[in-house]
């Protein structure tokens, strides 16, 4: 474990020297309270205001659940991709540290990156909010922390996904756009179930992304949520990303891995 944090302290300070990608990580992350800033003031003089109010919670879900996957996309893309272009991944493996510390290592790395912008994301919601006299209506903080708990496992989830994009990506050119197109599945996933309420099912709430963005609405909206549902919601999380991070694990065992073959 001591091998596995000394290489994720290594991303992290590298990923922090990365100046351009830190800024453009911070603007993704403050993009969508922006935007549900711009959208809240023009629909301010709406004469029916719970419609404002249930699409700005839809829009607030959807830009909650990207911006855990933009915070890491840059540091997952340099981590093995570039790492394997610059011919740095194969001296890394030569030194004596087994192959699931070096992925869970980077993997910690980009969690790291992926959860500051999700807590970014958040912050900047909560900014917006009070500057537009938004209220958030919650069942009170035995409802609320759960939920909060149920969100925060997903980062873990996004940074696993991105490491096994990066992994199986033989260039940085062909990681970065995997990486890109990876951003619109909890967008498309979050539109759908904005446009499309029909299909939502209760079983839905155990769903990674789906889950979160239905509790994330439901807190908004004030609606019933037990603290069952979060709970088993994050654990679930956290298991597809480590099931995720052992065949990243597995796969970096292999040659054309390591060469880019």
């Amino acid at each position: 474990m001591n091998q596995a944090l000394t290489i994720a302290k290594k991303e992290i300070v590298d990923g922090l020297r990365d100046v351009r990608s830190v800024i453009a990580s911070l603007f993704y992350a403050l993009m969508g309270p922006a935007v549900v800033g711009l959208v809240s003031m023009a629909t301010r003089s709406n004469a029916k205001p719970e419609s404002g109010a249930a699409v700005l919670t839809g829009m607030m879900a959807i830009f909650t659940l990207v911006s855990a996957f933009v915070g890491g996309m840059n540091v997952a893309m340099d981590t093995v991709a570039g790492e394997r272009e610059r011919r740095s991944l194969l001296p890394l493996l030569l030194n004596p540290v087994s192959r699931r510390n070096v992925v869970l290592g980077k993997w910690l790395a980009v969690s790291f990156f992926a959860l500051a912008g999700l807590v970014v994301d958040v912050l900047g919601f909560l900014a917006v909010f009070a500057t537009e006299g938004i209220h958030v209506t919650a069942s009170g903080p035995r409802i609320f922390l759960p939920v909060v708990l149920g969100l925060l496992s997903l980062p873990f989830l996004a940074a696993s996904i991105q490491l096994l994009i990066s992994m199986i990506s033989r260039a940085v050119k062909e990681a970065q756009t995997y990486l890109s197109l990876i951003v619109f599945l909890p967008m498309g996933i979050g539109m759908f179930l904005v446009f499309s309420p029909a299909a939502r099912r209760a079983w839905c709430s155990f769903l990674p992304l789906v889950g979160q963005q239905l509790q994330l609405e439901a807190l908004m909206s004030g609606r019933g949520v037990t603290i069952f549902e979060p709970v088993v919601l994050g654990g679930l999380t956290v298991a597809l990303a480590i099931l995720i991070l052992l065949v990243a694990a597995n796969r970096l065992q292999r040659d054309e891995i390591i060469y880019g073959n």
